[in-house]
């Protein structure tokens, strides 16, 4: 049993500026937008980070989801963990064990190759975990929400170059850890006061809330190859906390040494 974080997706309350701080702060490329999201009231754009995905999303129309939890959380921040199975077995696994933890589909899609699920951010307590499979599960390669391929030529990681961790927080980071556990079907790890999963590329770290926006994807730890760009760049967007810190969309983004 496999899974990659193929793509992380962030919800902003306006889409341009956001993506014009991610784009020039962590050096990535834009690579596609998805038409798709219309039906759902959002607007979107996608950027590869590595071989995987940052996703922004942003409402359009009232009284979509992505415009309550900007409400719930306060503004801008992380919405989805969205991960490639590695079979459709897998995927399946991950369904029955949200079923048996009570955990609801929100939304699925089956279409020919290719299948996803998204599981109710509610009953998950942070945001929603997604687990995809196409024909290929090429964790690599071919990536449906990006278009499938196409995409390889904006790749670019000579500053950043990839998510090598996800900061869930909580006010009971002991319970979500367990229940994302259950559901994912991985053990929790723990590490020091942190609480840990580890999926095949990055480690999902569970902690508690501090910063007065309650439950959510609070944080993003990224591999950078050229921090000095990072750090300049946010300073002079007004994102920069420290060194090894800068926050966009309302999400903490941790350095790390390449």
């Amino acid at each position: 049993m496999t899974l990659q974080l193929r793509q992380i997706c962030l919800v902003a309350s306006e889409l341009e500026p956001v993506i014009q701080d991610l784009t020039t702060i962590l050096g990535i490329n834009r690579c596609y937008v998805d038409d798709g999201v219309g039906k759902f009231g959002l607007e979107n754009t996608l950027m590869p980070v590595g071989r995987n995905f940052l996703e922004v999303v942003a409402p359009i129309e009232e009284g979509t989801a992505g415009g309550r939890y900007l409400e719930r959380r306060n503004g801008d921040g992380g919405y989805m963990f969205i991960t490639q199975a590695d079979s459709v077995e897998t995927q399946a696994e991950v369904r029955q064990n949200a079923s048996d933890n009570g955990v609801r589909v929100a939304w699925e899609a089956l279409r020919d190759h290719w299948n996803l699920i998204q599981l109710h951010p509610g009953d998950l307590k942070t945001g929603f975990f997604e687990v995809e499979t196409d024909a290929y599960n090429d964790f690599n390669g071919n990536w449906h929400p990006v278009g499938g391929t196409g995409w390889e030529g904006q790749v670019k990681q000579d500053i950043t170059v990839d998510f090598v961790g996800v900061e869930m927080q909580g006010d009971d980071p002991v319970s979500l850890a367990e229940l994302w556990g259950n559901v994912s079907g991985l053990p929790v790890e723990r590490d020091g006061s942190a609480l840990n999963i580890v999926f095949n590329n990055v480690t999902l770290r569970f902690v508690e809330a501090t910063d007065g926006r309650g439950n959510g994807l609070g944080g993003i730890d990224i591999a950078v190859a050229d921090r000095e760009h990072v750090l300049r760049e946010a300073k002079s967007r007004n994102c920069y906390v420290s060194d090894d810190r800068v926050d966009i969309c309302g999400v903490r983004w941790y350095l790390k040494d390449a």
